[in-house]
């Protein structure tokens, strides 16, 4: 393994945008390791949008409103703004910035300006897309094409929807959101390829658009940009953007893997083949990390994806829904009229009752559907319980007892089968992002996998883009190996050992 080297040292900035939040964080980088500064957090909250009445209802009163989720992306970027230009205050020597997000979305553009908010991925228009594709293109034939798990709001159904609605019609250029926040930025339209392995146009051998799939899908050719890899410079800012947050008109930006879960991974310290991850937040990206795709009905049925990673890896994972489950929940609870006594109870103590309740609870299938959209999760919990004739939880924390569960069974079983499909035993389990920090579900996850669990670093993500960023800048050199041996000379991992129990016996066998 060539050794990473540490050079003079420097700082880049993150812009780090998640789901439900968002963060600009300094990475300081010398011959010690990598620190993280976190300069800026904000909220990211979808905002819901009268698009009239359907066709059959007319003009007329009556009927329910047609509504959009969205994303507030003008907010996000006076948030981007605003962050970028703190930490320029702190440290006016940043060598670069770097973007990226959660996948798949994305915003429609003409002459370089924005069509309006970009959908959110679980807005329910997408179904549509979902027929459009496959009465085209059918299940099995698409996926030997992309490599990717079948769900309903990849891009490339996304698309379809809108090209039914006639929104597509007036777009010359769709933008995934980092790429649409590094355009903002530097006024260079790309398509950075970890994100682009996301939209279901992306070939996973050859690592270009397929445009016989986009022209079989009435799709343009060159509706998205050209593609780069992370690492690559995509200029300096704007005038107009340096000027607002105080920046020389030298800083550029520097790609990364803009798809969040693949700047994660370049920071797991993964060491060995028998080393597996899950990303944990929103969602749970559940997974191993291979030198090439696997292809196949059987990969398929499985419900994996091939997605790209830095420096040509293939991040050989599955989507398993996440503490969505949970914050769902929370929100579910703080709308409803209880107690005042239930209502106050915050996360921190419902964790600590869920880990000492004594009883059974019911280990439900995450992964079902139902649980995608917002709404009042505890309520679906209970009824997928009674649908398959199984005792709900009781209170609240049975039911965040069993949603952990639930978690951590979906994780063992997702990594049963990428050792079959793979041919590989994993034995340690890295567990990074906001679910590291959650000790219930990592011990769950270890009883439940029978292997060692590692937790952190917990802002993984951050992590790999500034680490990305550094070796572009020549901070740092060597493999994505010698990148992982820096981030483990910077931060300790929790360790969690598989209690024996016969609960956690049967699931490992």
């Amino acid at each position: 393994m060539t050794p990473t080297r540490p050079l003079a040292g420097g700082v880049v900035a993150a812009v780090d945008l998640g789901a439900t939040s968002g963060r600009v964080v300094l990475g300081h980088v010398d011959r010690d390791g990598v620190r993280l500064q976190h300069v800026a957090r904000f909220a990211n909250e979808p905002v819901t949008l009268p698009e009239g009445r359907s066709a059959d209802q007319g003009t007329s009163a009556g009927g329910a409103d047609r509504v959009g989720l969205h994303w507030d992306v003008t907010g996000l970027w006076r948030s981007v703004v605003a962050g970028l230009a703190l930490a320029l205050r702190d440290e006016p020597a940043t060598a670069s910035v770097g973007v990226d997000s959660w996948a798949v979305d994305y915003g429609l553009l003409r002459d370089g300006r924005l069509l309006g908010a970009p959908y959110h991925y679980r807005d329910e228009r997408s179904a549509a897309g979902v027929e459009a594709v496959h009465a085209v293109v059918p299940p099995t034939e698409l996926f030997a094409r992309t490599g990717l798990q079948h769900l309903p709001f990849n891009t490339v159904f996304q698309l379809a929807a809108d090209r039914a609605a006639g929104v597509l019609e007036p777009a010359d250029r769709a933008l995934l959101v980092p790429d649409l926040v590094s355009w903002w930025l530097t006024g260079t339209a790309v398509t950075e390829r970890t994100n682009a392995s996301t939209t279901g146009l992306l070939s996973p051998l050859t690592g270009e658009w397929d445009d016989e799939l986009s022209g079989r899908l009435g799709l343009a050719p060159d509706l998205f940009a050209p593609l780069v890899d992370p690492g690559a410079s995509l200029g300096a800012l704007l005038p107009s953007v340096a000027a607002a947050i105080g920046a020389p008109a030298s800083l550029g930006v520097t790609a990364v893997g803009s798809h969040d879960t693949a700047s994660a991974v370049v920071a797991v310290p993964l060491a060995g083949d028998d080393a597996a991850y899950v990303s944990s937040g929103t969602w749970s990206l559940v997974g191993l990390e291979l030198p090439s795709p696997l292809l196949g009905d059987e990969v398929r049925a499985a419900g994996f994806t091939n997605e790209g990673g830095v420096d040509g890896r293939v991040r050989f994972l599955k989507n398993v829904s996440g503490l969505w489950l949970l914050s769902e929940s929370m929100r579910a609870w703080s709308r409803s009229g209880t107690s005042s006594a239930e209502r106050s109870s915050d996360l921190a103590a419902l964790l600590a009752e869920a880990a000492a309740v004594g009883r059974s609870v019911p280990v439900f299938d995450a992964t079902d559907a139902r649980f995608t959209p917002p709404g009042d999760m505890p309520a679906r919990i209970e009824a997928w319980c009674v649908e398959h004739d199984v005792a709900p939880p009781r209170g609240r924390a049975e039911t965040v007892r069993s949603i952990l569960e639930s978690l951590a069974a979906a994780y063992a079983a997702t990594l049963r089968d990428a050792e079959r499909l793979s041919g590989r035993t994993v034995r340690t389990v890295h567990v990074v992002g906001g679910g590291s920090q959650n000790e219930l579900l990592c011990q769950l996850t270890a009883d439940r996998t029978g292997c060692t669990v590692l937790a952190g670093p917990v802002e993984a993500t951050a992590l790999g883009n500034v680490l990305v960023q550094a070796r572009a800048a020549g901070l740092v050199r060597g493999s994505l190996e010698s990148l992982r041996a820096l981030v483990r000379r910077s931060s300790s991992p929790v360790r969690y050992e598989p209690r024996t129990t016969a609960a956690a016996t049967s699931q490992k066998g």
